[in-house]
C-alpha cells in the first residue's frame, strides 16, 4: 500500500501526488494537518516532525520531498 502524507498547501506534496497518477499508481493521502493519527504516524516513520511530502510503502520504507529518481527506485519503476 502507498501512502502519501501531505498537507493542502505543500506544493512538493502536489507534485508527487501528480508524479504518482501520471504513473497510474493507487496511493492513499494522508493529510497531517486534519489527522493528527496521520501526523503522529508519519513522525514515527521519519523521526520528523512535519515533514512532508513523504511517500512510503507499507510504512517501512519512504522518500521524503519530491525526488523522482527516488520515487521510482522506491516503487520500481
Amino acid at each position: 500500500m502507498v501512502k502519501v502524507y501531505t498537507t493542502a498547501t505543500c506544493p512538493y506534496c502536489a507534485k508527487v501526488k501528480r508524479y504518482l497518477k501520471s504513473k497510474d499508481v493507487e496511493f492513499e493521502e494522508l493529510d497531517i494537518e486534519k489527522d493528527p493519527a496521520a501526523r503522529e504516524a508519519c513522525k514515527k516513520l521519519t523521526g520528523i516532525d512535519w515533514a512532508v511530502p513523504v511517500t512510503t510503502i507499507d510504512n517501512e520504507h519512504y522518500v521524503i520531498d519530491y525526488d523522482k529518481e527516488a520515487l521510482e527506485e522506491l516503487l520500481c519503476l
